[in-house]
Order: structure tokens, then sequence, then C-alpha cells
């Protein structure tokens, strides 16, 4: 274990207040929000702030009935949070590593538990695949945005980009895919048999396929499993 003093352990690691950018890094696990308007933000992701900043859960009209009943079917994991004022916000999820996508007229989706935060100007679906509900629990849902504007996506340590080609799928494991092109549809695969419910039952009895021409970004950790966090 490392030994600071006081002076020095402040001085380590203390906010760099020189950033000014709407999305800054603070540490690769905190996200800072130069707030000067609004942001959207994962419900519960607020670890400090300072300034004149308000929160509001995402009313249930917010974004039409359409969207409202997405969000009745996928529960609280899709819950958003809306952060509006000016100062310093920062935010974080379970201590998972943070990356920023600045979005160009282009489009991600994302998996509804890995979203931590996107500026206002990106455009935002909830996608449900109904057909994994019963077959994992809570089923799975995803968020596709589009637009321009900063996205911040959160995953368990050091996350994989796999490159989907024309003929040559790419088989990923729900629990440990993070995000993929926006234009990939994925369909689930399923290998259920006596000899998967007499192993341990994992994931690998339910995946993912991506067929096309993109990326699918993948963590080495599978969230549906896991009783703790790194």
């Amino acid at each position: 274990m490392s030994h600071y003093s006081i002076k020095q352990f402040i001085q380590q690691t203390k906010q760099d207040e020189s950033e000014n950018d709407y999305f800054e890094l603070e540490t690769p696990r905190i996200l800072e929000v130069n707030l000067m308007d609004q942001v959207w933000a994962k419900a519960g992701s607020m670890i400090s702030y300072n300034g004149d900043i308000k929160f509001e859960r995402e009313g249930l009209l917010e974004h039409g009935v359409g969207r409202l009943f997405k969000k009745a079917m996928t529960g609280e994991g899709g819950a958003l949070m809306k952060a509006m004022g000016r100062g310093r916000l920062y935010l974080a999820d379970q201590g998972k590593k943070i990356t920023i996508f600045d979005l160009d007229n282009e489009t991600i989706t994302v998996n509804g538990n890995d979203l931590l935060a996107f500026e206002p100007s990106v455009n935002w679906d909830i996608k449900f695949m109904k057909k994994a509900a019963g077959m994992v629990s809570g089923g799975f849902f995803n968020v596709t945005l589009s637009g321009s504007g900063r996205v911040a996506v959160t995953s368990h340590y050091e996350p994989l980009t796999l490159l989907v080609k024309p003929g040559e799928p790419v088989i990923t494991d729900p629990h440990a895919t993070v995000a993929w092109s926006g234009h990939l549809a994925p369909e689930l695969r399923t290998d259920i048999s006596l000899k998967t419910f007499l192993g341990r039952g994992s994931g690998e009895s339910i995946q993912m396929e991506f067929d096309g021409d993109g990326f699918v970004i993948v963590q080495p950790f599978e969230e549906g499993y896991a009783t703790s966090s790194e």
C-alpha cells in the first residue's frame, strides 16, 4: 500500500481545474462534465458536483408514450436523470472504466447497463431484445444513440473492439457485450441442451451474432454473473 502525507495525497489526486471540455476524464473511472446547460446521465451516477446544478429523474412522458412503454418493459436498468444548470458534475458507475465517444453524425448502440451519460444534442431510443426475455433474467435492452455529440460508455476493465466483416460473423456473450455499430442488428443464438443445464449454466448458452460490416466492443467481464466488482 502506498504511503502519502496529506499534502502529497491531495497533490496526487486533486481535480484538474485547467480542464474545461464538456466531457473530461478526471480519472479513468470518473467523468467530469463541465455543465453549461444540461446533460442526460445514468440515474444514481452522480458522485459529486459544485456550482448551481439541479437533478431530475426522467419524467414518465419526457420522451413520449412510445419510450414510456419501452421503459416500463426494461425496468430501472434504463432509468436516466437530467442534470441542469452550471457547474462541474462528476459521474461514475461502480468503478467501471469510462470511454468517451464523440459522435459526428454517427450511430452507436450501447448495452443499457453501460451507458453513463450523453449530450442532449444526441438522439436516442431504447431497443429491447424481446427474444431474450425469459432466457436471461430481465432480458436485454440497448440504447441506440445517433447524431452529433459526446457519449460516455462504461466497461469493466479494458474493452476490446472486434471487427465485423461480411461473411465473417462475430459471436459474443451478451453479458460481456458493451456496444456496437448502430447499423448492425444482432441476432440471438441459443445452445440450450441437457448438458448445458447440467453444466455451469453460463451465458455461453445464449449468444449474440453480429453479421455485416462494423464493430463490436466487449469487456473481459460477464456482468450478469458477477457477485462483486473489481
